[in-house]
């Protein structure tokens, strides 16, 4: 399956790991470029940009594959130092990086003069116009239906991929509530040049999580997660818990950002996936938890996901086709 995506970075499958907090480690990062499609290493996962080296140089001994890193700035409780995490991703000779978050020129200004392709993710059309006009190779467009941060405009991929599609004249990745085949052929039908995945990556083999945190994913269903910070303008969808169900709480009775600073605190979503506690903090899962039912090899899952999209469109879809010219032949 050869496309755009495909084409420019030297990939067999049009499919990306997504960059996910304390998830996007070397050793599935390793697995998913090993397996034919784009991993990505989580910049921030690191705890700090010399780290993030180490990181990237343990992933170059896992595989010899195109791997990506993510690099997002979002409003946080204590800032990192953005430019050195830039600096670091250079001088390793990363040449594919995820940006997300704020708007990437900042990015762009360090990134593009080293020769490193861009993947910018946004979560509205007219974010993604933006990105491509700044100079971006490629989009990732985030449906309502992701984890992390949908954006405000509540757009479902469905409808946001097809409407960035037509408008975009660089590849565009769909991501949010994909997680298996039928995912993957709806995105290339909507116009995208291939898919991301997080959620799903997440409940692997080689994922870095806790057993009992993947053993959750695949017993929760499309309605276990919950929206954070809606009052706050800074939507976020992340796996229902009671400490997510106190936080929406909370903030729908009026409280500000300090009233749930403790109960969000990223180390708390660390520990989640470190101890197996799935009601220690908050930590990150779309809807697509609903179409998940086991914890494969990556290898597998992308043989499964590409095969299975291939015999979609050979098959049902061929099918469908050829009865209605069929019938139409016949009138």
């Amino acid at each position: 399956m050869r496309t755009r995506f495909t084409e420019m970075l030297g990939i067999d499958h049009p499919l990306m790991q997504g960059g996910m907090q304390w998830v996007g480690r070397a050793e599935l990062a390793a697995a998913v470029s090993n397996a034919g499609a784009l991993g990505t290493i989580t910049a921030l996962t690191q705890p700090t940009p010399e780290a993030l080296q180490r990181e990237i140089a343990r992933c170059r001994e896992l595989t010899d594959r195109p791997f990506a890193v993510n690099l997002t700035i979002l409003p946080t409780i204590s800032p990192p130092p953005y430019a050195e995490y830039r600096q670091a991703i250079v001088e390793s000779g990363v040449t594919v990086v995820e940006t997300a978050g704020s708007n990437p020129a900042e990015h762009l200004a360090d990134f593009k003069p080293a020769g490193v392709k861009v993947i910018h993710k946004a979560t509205s059309v007219r974010h993604a116009l933006k990105a491509e006009q700044l100079g971006v190779d490629a989009v990732s467009i985030d449906g309502f239906e992701c984890a992390g941060h949908p954006g405000e405009d509540d757009v479902p991929g469905l409808v946001l991929i097809a409407a960035a599609t037509a408008r975009l004249r660089i590849p565009a990745i769909a991501s949010g509530g994909i997680a298996d085949a039928r995912g993957l052929v709806a995105a290339l039908a909507l116009g995208a040049d291939g898919a991301n995945m997080g959620t799903r990556f997440m409940c692997t083999a080689e994922s870095p999580i806790h057993e009992r945190v993947k053993a959750q994913i695949v017993a929760n269903d499309e309605r276990s997660t919950n929206l954070i910070f809606r009052s706050l303008r800074n939507t976020a969808r992340v796996a229902k818990n009671g400490v997510s169900d106190e936080v929406v709480r909370r903030l729908a009775d009026g409280a500000a950002f300090e009233d749930v600073r403790e109960l969000v605190a990223g180390r708390r979503g660390a520990q989640v996936y470190e101890s197996g506690d799935p009601e220690h903090g908050i930590w990150w899962a779309g809807q697509v938890q609903g179409l998940i039912d086991d914890v494969p090899p990556v290898g597998e899952l992308v043989e499964r996901i590409v095969r299975g999209a291939e015999q979609l469109i050979a098959g049902r879809l061929a099918g469908i086709a050829g009865a209605g010219e069929t019938a139409a032949a016949r009138a």
